[in-house]
């Protein structure tokens, strides 16, 4: 079965000749930029990334790291969506802008350079959570090839190892933008504030986690089976003292632990179903 998707990845690939891969160093970008070099050579594929307010420097660095280690060829894109007010407002849509603007970014680069393909890498196992920005991603006329083969999260990681990909075990990250409430206003400070928390969290070891930021509350979200290191005294009270110190008052701990797009539960059904895919 799994043979049979990753052979429908690689010729729908193969019938495209030349393409444009939307790569941000996350495990099903890098897989897929990977195949995309495999199947249609280096010289046919240009992986595109965005140098956006919404990821650390941190992730670019990363990216840029992993472009190299797969000898593929790279463009920065600066991407500008603390401009837009409908972005920055962040209404329950706000990925639906943030996309259309990035991609839009990526289109213009693509002809720039003779590309007719812009590829990016959702999979199957994204195809029913609450992702206004995958509208943009159709209007735009951009494929996602990851999904169509029908290849899910954890077929990916395990077709990353057998790649020997470094990124196959990687965590899944998401932009900074997804920390804050619908409807709370972001700014570069607030955005700066979240980075330096979970940076400070991920000097202890922890790899899976989010800091979500409710006005002045953190409210951390950890795996659950990593929740007993939180009631370590000291890790407590340095946690609570270097939160302090970047700007958050109230720092308290999520019990229903990580769950990706934890934001969108205060959502209502008829909303979400607007942007189903």
């Amino acid at each position: 079965m799994l043979d049979e998707k990753l052979s429908k990845l690689k010729e729908s690939i193969k019938a495209l000749g030349k393409v444009v891969v939307a790569f941000s160093g996350g495990v099903d970008s890098t897989f897929l930029l990977k195949t995309c070099i495999d199947e249609l050579g280096r010289d046919n594929v240009l992986a595109v990334t965005a140098h956006s307010q919404a990821i650390t420097e941190r992730e670019l660095i990363e990216a840029q790291a992993l472009a190299a280690l797969l000898n593929a060829r790279q463009v920065i894109v600066e991407s500008t969506e603390l401009d837009d007010p409908n972005i920055t407002d962040n209404p329950p849509e706000r990925c639906y802008y943030c996309k259309k603007q990035i991609f839009s970014n990526f289109i213009a680069i693509a002809r720039e350079n003779g590309y007719n393909f812009i590829l990016e890498g959702t999979n199957f196992s994204d195809s029913d959570d609450f992702r206004p920005g995958m509208a943009a991603i159709k209007e735009l006329g951009v494929l996602s090839p990851l999904k169509d083969a029908g290849l899910t999260k954890d077929e990916i990681r395990e077709l990353s190892k057998a790649m020997g990909l470094p990124t196959w075990n990687k965590p899944s990250y998401a932009c900074l933008f997804s920390r804050f409430p619908y409807g709370e206003k972001i700014t570069p400070d607030k955005l700066k504030r979240v980075a330096k928390a979970e940076d400070i969290l991920r000097q202890y070891g922890f790899c899976q986690f989010r800091v979500r930021s409710h006005g002045d509350l953190a409210r951390i979200e950890f795996l659950p089976q990593e929740m007993d290191k939180v009631f370590d005294e000291s890790f407590r009270n340095t946690v609570i003292s270097e939160f302090k110190k970047i700007g958050f008052i109230y720092i308290t701990l999520d019990l229903a632990g990580y769950r990706s797009g934890s934001m969108n539960e205060g959502l209502k059904e008829e909303d979400m179903a607007l942007w189903k895919n």
